[in-house]
């Protein structure tokens, strides 16, 4: 993939997160404020209800009607039960007393309506008002002219916010804390009586607030709830809706970085796919350049026949064609390690003498290269696969060797349960970013176009396929002085 394209769908990519985000973001700020206008309208309606229910409630105690079919009712008015009635006014609470023991039996053809009912009487012909005296005053005139019905009212100009308060409680319509204001028609700052609080801190300190509409309130008074912290309650309400934006952005999120994360892994290995196909290019022209010379040799330059020259061409070219064959069987191993074809033959091995011998041959190839064995037993015996771990083991020196610092020191230990193998080198040159990756099959660490020591990236990879096999394990420790391979197989 070339880079130009990589780069073009990373800023794709990274559009549509922004894109997304801006617009579940602007959808949710959006929905929060519809959902706080509505809160508001909801508070104003458990209000409204709140204090209709309130005056419904007086309504039972401070209202009362007659109706008569005959013209019993001016009899009625003129009557001692008319007189007890009015006699039955508390004054202080503004409420009929024990309207409940009037005895309707009696009234011959009267009609008691009281609360609600009055709604059922088609058409009131009066109103009587008390005011706040001892004395109820009825005018002569209107009285007279009555025929079949009456109503008889307590007014008051104040409201009993407490009660209120109870009401709105009991209705548990509201999920937030608030506090009331009542103003009555004389409000004035100078008269603290004019002014009724409930909860005054919380009005103090609220934010927001609603005014009552309702009809029943006595006119020119003013009854506010305040409250505050509507966020809590807005959130818990549209709690689905925010977990399915969260989920909705996290899986398109999540997709499109899964996505950019194959994109990436597919880049990755095309370009160790071009890394092997030049390694591999490299690696056979050398031996296949030198079986070419040497057949030439033979073809052209041996016209005596020398029987030496032909000797010597012709060990040249099996040296080569023996290096070709084994690269061809690590490239055919490579693929077997993938699958479960691979079977160890297990045997019991003493792995201080097979590490001592890959030593001294490295030793005697590279005498440039300082290398200490250090073990705790002479003797360790484990049932192991000599053949691939003998191979397994000296990838990991041999690239100590080729990659890594002028002293090599191994070391292995029998620490009871386990063997710990390490391979230390001085070297610096791996970081943390190749930790992960440099057991992976065809990697080699970048170095631009050019690798100095020619390879295909399968050393690793190998090494660690065979230990797994044999039940261990290897990681790569890295500090700021050495570089540690350590492998750790079951005792046993």
């Amino acid at each position: 993939m070339k880079q130009k394209n990589y780069k073009g769908i990373l800023y794709f990519i990274s559009t549509v997160i922004i894109v997304t985000l801006g617009i579940q973001v602007y959808w949710n700020f959006k929905n929060y404020q519809t959902s706080k206008t509505q809160l508001i309208n909801e508070i104003q309606i458990s209000l409204d209800n709140a204090v209709n229910q309130y005056y419904e409630d007086l309504a039972k105690n401070q209202t009362i009607g007659f109706a008569s079919k005959s013209n019993n009712l001016n009899h009625f008015l003129n009557s001692t039960s008319f007189d007890s009635i009015l006699k039955n006014v508390d004054y202080t609470k503004k409420r009929f007393e024990d309207l409940d023991l009037i005895d309707a039996t009696n009234l011959k053809g009267v009609s008691i309506f009281r609360g609600k009912d009055i709604d059922t009487i088609d058409q009131y012909l009066n109103t009587i008002k008390l005011s706040d005296t001892n004395n109820v005053h009825i005018t002569e005139d209107p009285i007279k002219a009555l025929t079949s019905k009456i109503i008889i009212s307590i007014h008051q100009d104040d409201i009993n916010v407490k009660e209120v308060d109870s009401l709105l409680l009991q209705r548990k319509q509201l999920s937030l804390d608030y506090g009331i204001r009542f103003k009555d028609p004389f409000f004035s700052c100078d008269t603290i009586n004019t002014l009724k609080e409930v909860h005054p801190r919380i009005i103090k300190n609220s934010t927001l607030k609603t005014t009552s509409k309702s009809s029943y309130l006595p006119q020119g008074s003013t009854l506010e709830l305040f409250f505050t912290n509507t966020t809590l309650p807005i959130l818990k309400k549209n709690l689905l809706g925010i977990l399915l934006s969260f989920f909705l952005i996290g899986a398109v999120i999540g997709c499109l970085l899964y996505l950019l994360k194959i994109i990436n892994h597919q880049k990755q290995l095309a370009e160790l796919k071009n890394d092997l196909i030049s390694n591999i290019t490299h690696e056979f022209k050398t031996p296949i350049a030198t079986i070419s010379a040497a057949i030439e040799g033979i073809q052209s330059f041996n016209a005596t026949n020398d029987p030496e020259k032909t000797k010597k061409y012709a060990s040249m070219s099996s040296a080569q064609l023996d290096k070709l064959n084994m690269m061809v069987e690590k490239i055919l191993e490579t693929a077997t390690l993938d699958s479960d074809k691979l079977q160890l033959n297990l045997e019991e091995a003493n792995l201080v003498e097979l590490i001592d011998n890959i030593i001294e041959k490295h030793r005697t190839n590279t005498p440039e290269k300082e290398i200490t064995f250090d073990y705790s037993h002479k003797n360790i015996w484990k049932k192991i696969d000599v053949f691939h771990l003998e191979n397994a083991i000296n990838n990991v020196i041999d690239n100590a060797i080729k990659y890594g610092g002028e002293i090599i020191t191994v070391h292995i230990k029998n620490e009871g349960s386990i063997i710990a193998i390490e391979v230390i080198d001085t070297g610096t040159s791996l970081t943390k970013t190749h930790k992960d990756k440099i057991f992976e099959k065809f990697y080699r660490v970048p170095k631009g176009n050019t690798h100095d020591i020619k390879g295909f990236g399968i050393g690793l990879f190998y090494t660690k396929t065979i230990i797994e096999k044999h039940n261990g394990t290897i990681q790569l420790l890295l500090d700021q002085t050495q570089t540690n391979f350590k492998i750790t197989l079951a005792n046993g």
